[in-house]
This record gives structure tokens, sequence and C-alpha cells, in this order.
């Protein structure tokens, strides 16, 4: 008889005091999307809006470099496809979004030649 009046006083009492209200459980929730948002959301749209101002400004005789370590020089644009010259007489025909950077001239490969 002893036991069972402890425990239902135990099991009364911890589940009032116990459990914050609806708006206090909300609050680290939050928290957790902003500090998200501010470490990993933003800056990857920030990234993805330099990138994309990038490829708009693609010009013919760029020096790039593609997103499969290509690099090369621009010699043709269209709206979806970039064609590079890689080596004399030697072209491809890229995606436009696979452009990786825009490099300076004789920075990599063979381009100072």
């Amino acid at each position: 008889m002893l036991f069972d009046s402890i425990a239902y006083a135990m099991g009364a009492g911890g589940a009032e005091g116990g459990q914050p209200g609806g708006f206090q459980a909300l609050i680290p929730l939050v928290l957790m999307f902003v500090i998200f948002y501010f470490l990993l959301i933003r800056p990857q749209q920030k990234k993805v809006k330099k990138h994309r101002e990038m490829l708009s400004n693609l010009k013919k005789g760029d020096q790039v470099l593609t997103n499969g370590g290509i690099y090369g020089k621009i010699v043709g644009l269209t709206e979806t496809l970039a064609t590079v010259e890689i080596a004399d007489r030697v072209r491809i025909k890229v995606s436009r979004s696979h452009i990786g950077d825009v490099v300076q001239p004789g920075q990599g490969g063979n381009q100072g030649q």
C-alpha cells in the first residue's frame, strides 16, 4: 500500500511540472533553423547566384575550367552550350552550366603556349 501511494504521487507530480509549454518547445527548433540558414542555406544561395552571374557573363575568348577539370578557351557560345577549344583544332561542346570557373590566361593546362 505504501509503495502504491509513493508511485502514484511521483507520477502525478512529474507529469505536470516537467513538460515545457507549446511555445517553449518550439524555441530550440526555431533556433536550429536560424543556425542552419546562416551556416548552410545562405552561403549556398550566394554561391549559386555568383555562378549564375559568371555564366551569363561568358564571352568568346575567355579561358575556362570545366567541372571535369578541362582547361580551354571558349570559341563559341549558345544559350545552353559552350564550344571550348582544348588544343589546336580540338574542340568540345560543354553544357554551359558545367563551366566551373573563368581563369586567367596561363593559369592552367597548356594555355601559355
